[in-house]
């Protein structure tokens, strides 16, 4: 009976719940709190009707199995929160434009190679093509070439997503949220009316690649800058301290992290030197 009613969208049984949350924080480090099974259900009814599943239990054995890959993906995609929009809160990417960049291109910085930046959790490409057009604008004032080639690249645990960032096409909804129309028109190509695409040259200088936070990010090679922001609010504190950890060692000497307006290093306070933007603040690695 409980399968039955969980199938048809009637209440979570708790050990179903127990299984499912326990498998999510398995899986992406994410901990579900107490309470959420409306949420879990609204959220993956869909994918129990779509896969022939009848309950959460079920669902749960062919995850941990890793029988499906795409039913895997689905899950993760739904229940992570891909809620993004351009330029989120400003003042990163300017700092980034105003401040970092030049000081990178410095003639004494010429000799340590090309500049890596590190969009993290990058869900549907926003946020990597954001820091694209920055790269872009201060190229275009710098009036040509830069002293040093920059490199993005952008990570994402769910391959729905990744895959939407890499075609980079958005719709008006998606489009409105934060560009200004002069950067629309500048930087995408409209497609029908309702959709825009961004241009080549700004995808083209971003390599997107799965990555989950919980593990090692050594391939990735070492960053000048990390954008991993509206990120670690879902992870306990022992996770956070950890990826604050590998973050760091991932960093190169003197290097920055972005986090969210309502995230902090703590756990980790004793690797990094925070440092006032204005009116944010960044985290430099020491």
């Amino acid at each position: 009976m409980t399968n039955e009613r969980t199938a048809q969208g009637g209440t979570l049984a708790q050990a179903e719940f127990d299984h499912f949350r326990q498998f999510l924080q398995d899986a992406c480090g994410i901990s579900l709190g107490e309470n959420k099974q409306y949420l879990v259900t609204n959220r993956v009814r869909r994918l129990l009707e779509e896969h022939g599943l009848h309950s959460f239990t079920e669902l749960v054995g062919v995850l941990k199995s890793n029988a499906n890959r795409r039913l895997r993906d689905q899950v993760i995609d739904v229940m992570t929160t891909n809620e993004t929009f351009w330029f989120r809160d400003g003042y990163p990417f300017e700092y980034l434009k105003n401040t970092i960049l030049p000081d990178l291109m410095l003639p004494a910085k010429r000799m340590f190679g090309p500049v890596r930046i590190w969009s993290a959790a990058c869900s549907s490409g926003q946020e990597p093509y954001s820091l694209s057009m920055m790269i872009e604008e201060y190229r275009r004032r710098a009036m040509g070439a830069l002293s040093r080639p920059v490199q993005v690249v952008a990570t994402d645990l769910s391959s729905i997503v990744l895959e939407q960032a890499r075609q980079g096409i958005y719709d008006k909804l998606s489009v409105m949220r934060g560009l200004s129309q002069e950067r629309r028109d500048m930087y995408f190509d409209s497609l029908d009316g309702n959709r825009w695409q961004v241009k080549p040259k700004l995808r083209e200088c971003i390599e997107f690649r799965a990555i989950n936070l919980l593990d090692s990010y050594a391939a990735l090679g070492r960053f000048d800058v990390v954008f991993c922001r509206n990120v670690l609010i879902y992870f306990d504190a022992a996770l956070k301290k950890r990826i604050l950890e590998k973050i760091h060692a991932s960093l190169k000497p003197g290097g920055v992290v972005f986090l969210g307006s309502s995230e902090g290093v703590a756990g980790a306070a004793h690797l990094f030197e925070m440092v006032r933007c204005e009116p944010g603040i960044l985290y430099r690695a020491l």
